[in-house]
Order: C-alpha cells, then structure tokens, then sequence
C-alpha cells in the first residue's frame, strides 16, 4: 500500500468518527487510534492551545506507541525565534510542518532531546494545524516508522483528515453551546432565580405526577405551604434587596430542615414542599417541626429581626384532586393560621367563602389604592373654650363596587396583613396635602391631621416624603398635623423618638392618640416632642356612667396641662360629654356631637351650616 492509499484510507475511516461522535474527548481519542491503527502510524496525538504565559500545547490525546513520550515534552508555540519542533511551527504558523527524517533536527529547543522520539521509532513526522474561526486551537501530529513517509499527496490528504477534524471540533462545541443554552431554559422555565429552588411550574408538574401514583396506589399526600411573614413590611422599610435577603435565609433553612424534601418557591413570599403517603398527623407533625426551627431572628441590615411563618396544609383526595386544589388549599391554611392563634392549620373548607372573600378584598384594595379608588373624609374638631373649629382629622373611606361601604377597621386589618399600610399611607398623604392646599386656595385655614401607623415609624423614606410634599404644594407646615398612637410609638420608642424629632423638624404639630390606651411611661412622654395628647373614646365616651373612665379622663387632661401639652377628647357624642368636658378644663372635643366625618371635598358646605364659630367663614361666604 503507498503512502498516498493509507492516507486516503484514515482520511475515509476518520470521516466515519466524525460522523459517530458525541463529545470532543471521544471524537480526539478516536480519530488518533483510526490513524495509527488503520493508517499504519506509529503515532499519533491532539493539543490543545493554551494562552498561558509560556504559551504552552497541552496534549489532550494520543494512540499508538507513546512510552510517556507526550509526559517528558514541553511543547510550546512561543515565537521566540528558537526552533521548538514541527507541532510548534504548524500551531505558529497555521500551516503544515513535516519532517521528513528527525534525525537531523539539531535545535537544542526541541520539545524532548532527539534520543527521545528515535528510541520510540519515531522516523517522521508531520503536524497539522486545527483551526476554527480562523484561529488554531490545537494540533494534530503524526509521527511515521520509516524516513520520508509523507509525500506531497499523503501530506495533502491528512491535512484534508486534520481540517475535517477541526470542522468536528467546532461542529460538537457548537452543539455543547447549544445543549447549554436548553439547560438555562430549562434551568429558567423550572427553577427560582433568587433562591435556586425549584419553582411554582416546577412543583405543579411534581405534585400532578405525585396525584396520579397516590390514586393508582390509594394512598394519600399532603402538601405544605409555608408563608414568611413580614416579607412585605422588611421590603418597604428596609429595600427589596433586604427582603430578598430574608426569603433566601428562609430557603435555606427549610432545606436545611428538611433535606430529603423538594422545597420550592411558589409565590413572593411562600414555599411549598409535598409529603407523599402522610395523613394529617404527620403532616401536622411537619408543620410543627417547620415552625419552631426556621422562626429564629434573622440579621438584616445590622438588625435582628424576628422571622414569621405560618404553614398551611393541605390533604389528598381530602382537599382536592388536582395541584391547583390542593396548593389553593395550602394557601387558604396558611391565611387561616397567621389569622389565628397558631403557626399551623390545616385546611377547612367551611372557612373558604370567607377566605376566597377575604383574599379577594386584599386584591380589591391593592386596585383601589393604585386606582384612587379611596375616599378621603375628615372629621371636625372644635375648642371647647371658644366653640371654634381649629381642625380636622383625615380618615380613609372605602366604597367597593360590589360590597358597598367596606369598615374602616376592616380594610385597615386587610391593609395590615397584605402588607399595604405603607401604600394605604401614601395615598392618604398625597391625598390629604392636595385637599389642604385646596382648601387653602379657597381661603379655608384648616388643619388636617393624618394618621401613622406603626410600620409608617418605621419607613426610611417617610420623612422625606412627607418633607416633598411640602415642597410640592407649597403648604404651610400649620396646616399638615400627624397623629400616632400610643401603642405604635411603643413598639420601638427609641426608634419612634427619632422620627418624631425629624418630624417636628418640618415645623407640624404632633397628636399622641388613643392615649391611655397603650404602656409609655411619663418619662418616655416627657422626652416625645408632642403638641397634644387625644383621650381613648372608650374613656370618654363611659366618663359619665363609670367612675374608672372619669378618673381616667380628668388625670389625663390634668397630666397634659402639667406637661404644657394640648388634651383633645375623642368619641363626644353628647351634649352632656361637652358639658363635663368643659368643665374639667378639657381643650378640644371630636366626635358625633360636633360632626359626624364628611367628604373632605364638602368641607366648605359643612362649614357653611356649621353652628360652630369659624375664621374660614368670611373666607368662603
């Protein structure tokens, strides 16, 4: 056989490889041992480029008898001007390097002392470059038993095998690149970015799959649905990041918890994991086990804070008989349970018109807050002294299309719970500033006096706001007051203090409400940069027919008069509350008996009619 016909016949061989490979490392080692076993070579291998300093070959494969020949070589491509063999002038070059007898190359640069290859047998050499893109990624060398085995044609047709063999490269890196690119799919379509766990499609897939076996097997299942809580209340006071932050610790403490389960992520806030062939005592179990081990307190931007989770559960063929049923369920639970006195509950479906109603009003006054769907009322408030109105207070109405006038305590717990006090704030801030500066514009002097919550306290961005709603209506701080409970200021006074100092700061005067009612102590009140404290209505309203309420009532007005602070009552719906009220020394009356709240738009009207003395009456008369 010549030269040329063993050359053609591993060309027509190799072509077969490249057409059965199925990953790089397959295709090199194959294509080197067809070479050496079909074309009679005594060796062969492939390198790999390396950009590294010494811009070394690396070998990646090799066949025939290499006696660690590959191990004793450094092979480089550095073009340095020294001869550094025929593999490193191919790679250098992008051309074809032969050599015809080794015998006589004489560089002291070669990869290995001369003795090396010629003890191997090694009589020929020819080496080939692998490009791709037009750029060499590696080599193909070919040693040969016997001096001048590579004529011109034998040269032409294994340069022909190395450039098909560097089309198979490219061809499996591109199919590498795109099986890559279907896993992120996948991985996109199947798992949660932010925690890496699995994800709502992911767990709907596993619990159809796991459905059908307990039906084929009779069995039953449960699946869990854990709730974070505060997820929304971190988020707006401390940042999203800060949130996200909490419900990666929350996931990886139920992996943790429980590492044979397949946790998932299947809401903003919410996990959920199924428990095949379990009834509700182990799932109960489960519940238990989840609660007490992942509610411990969580570092968040330098503070401690106090993790919550409420798990639902939900049973198979009890509950439901598809996912959808059975993780609708779960949810319900879970509400159920954060509604209650416990962590856990399982579901009921005597509970689910409530819930289902419950949820959809959550849903509905996120709508009507985005929507300005809202009403804003105020309520009057006049000095006993004088009988002149010297204020009002904002209140929020809800007016829903389908269930009519929603209670304000209703939508308020609503708000609480699905996380939309900060919103519900926001709304009545721009709402209450606007309405000022028009009632300002018609002549009419009242102040408005909003409230804020225990979670407002805690906003970031609330003196800010509040400082750029000023500056946007160009309103005079006398006519914007703010009211915060007792109970509110005592969740974190230290915290509440300073909001209430940088409040004071835009020039507002500051009510403590429903005082009383809550646990300051007199030398926290001293410290609070209040104007006015405002008696619990529950006390004023008994005053007259209970001894404790009376008492009560005359200590506190007597108490702010001692701290030089103004004393507003609440909840006067009598002539005779106004009566004793006056004559217990006490400043401002609110309630029934001087106005039920009106549309804040129908101010000017009321004060029209009005039988209490007011300076805004000229302005608009």
């Amino acid at each position: 056989m010549s030269y040329a016909e063993r050359a053609l016949k591993t060309l027509s061989a190799g072509n077969r490889v490249l057409l059965r490979a199925v990953d790089e490392a397959s295709l090199l080692q194959e294509m080197c041992r067809v070479i050496v076993q079909l074309g009679g070579y005594r060796m062969a291998w492939v390198g790999r480029v390396e950009q590294d300093a010494e811009k070394s070959i690396r070998p990646l494969a090799h066949y025939g008898f290499e006696a660690g020949f590959l191990e004793q070589a450094h092979f480089t491509w550095a073009d340095d001007g020294a001869d550094h063999g025929p593999t490193a002038q191919a790679v250098r070059t992008g051309k074809p390097a032969i050599v015809q007898d080794i015998a006589t190359l004489t560089s002291p640069d070669l990869p290995v002392p001369i003795s090396e290859p010629l003890q191997r047998g090694y009589a020929a050499v020819a080496a080939f470059p692998l490009s791709v893109d037009g750029r060499v990624i590696g080599n193909l060398s070919i040693f040969a038993g016997e001096p001048d085995a590579f004529d011109q044609r034998e040269t032409e047709l294994l340069g022909e095998m190395a450039e098909d063999l560097a089309f198979g490269i490219a061809t499996l890196r591109i199919r590498a690149r795109h099986r890559a690119a279907e896993a992120t799919i996948r991985r996109m379509a199947y798992v949660d970015a932010l925690t890496g766990l699995a994800n709502r499609t992911a767990l709907q897939e596993q619990l159809d799959a796991a459905i059908d076996l307990a039906h084929r097997q009779h069995q039953s299942l449960a699946v869990l649905l854990v709730k974070v809580g505060r997820f929304q209340e971190i988020s707006d006071t401390l940042g999203y990041q800060e949130g996200n932050a909490l419900l990666v610790e929350m996931a990886g403490r139920l992996q943790g918890l429980l590492p044979k389960q397949r946790i998932a992520r299947v809401g903003e806030d919410e996990f959920a994991l199924i428990l095949a062939a379990v009834g509700a005592e182990a799932a109960t179990q489960t519940a238990r086990q989840i609660t007490r081990n992942v509610c411990q307190p969580v570092n968040l931007a330098g503070l401690a804070i106090d993790a919550h989770a409420h798990v639902g559960m939900a049973l198979y063929p009890g509950h439901g008989s598809t996912a959808d049923e059975l993780l609708r369920g779960a949810k319900i639970a879970a509400v159920q349970a954060r509604q209650g006195d416990g962590y856990y509950a399982i579901y009921h479906g005597a509970a689910d018109q409530e819930s289902r109603r419950r949820l959809t009003l959550m849903s509905d006054l996120r709508r009507a807050i985005d929507d300005n769907e809202l009403q804003l009322y105020c309520q009057p408030k006049v000095g006993i002294a004088a009988g002149n109105i010297c204020g009002a207070e904002a209140l929020v109405r809800w007016i829903h299309p389908e269930h009519g006038a929603i209670a304000t305590g209703q939508f308020v717990a609503l708000a609480e719970r699905a996380g939309l006090m900060m919103p519900l704030t926001r709304w009545v801030l721009e709402t209450a500033f606007r309405q000022s500066h028009s009632w300002h514009e018609a002549g009419i002097d009242c102040p408005l006096a909003v409230n804020l919550s225990a979670q407002d306290l805690r906003d970031p961005q609330l003196i800010e706001r509040i400082a750029g709603l000023f500056a946007t209506w160009a309103m005079p701080p006398r006519l914007i007051q703010f009211e915060l409970t007792e109970s509110a200021l005592m969740e974190d006074p230290a915290g509440a203090l300073e909001t209430l100092l940088r409040l004071k700061e835009l020039g507002v005067e500051l009510f403590i409400d429903d005082f009383g009612t809550g646990y300051s102590s007199l030398s926290y009140l001293q410290k609070l940069p209040v104007d006015a404290l405002k008696i619990d209505q529950s006390f004023v309203g008994s005053m007259l027919s209970n001894v404790g309420s009376a008492v009560i009532v005359r200590s506190t007005i007597e108490l702010g008069h001692n701290l030089g602070l103004g004393v507003v009552a609440e909840g006067v719906e009598s002539e005779a509350l106004w009566n004793r009220l006056q004559l217990l020394g006490c400043d401002t009356a609110q309630g029934y008996f001087v106005s039920q709240p009106v549309p804040a738009e129908g101010l000017p009207a009321w004060l029209g009619k009005a039988p209490w003395h007011s300076e805004a009456l000229a302005a608009i008369g």
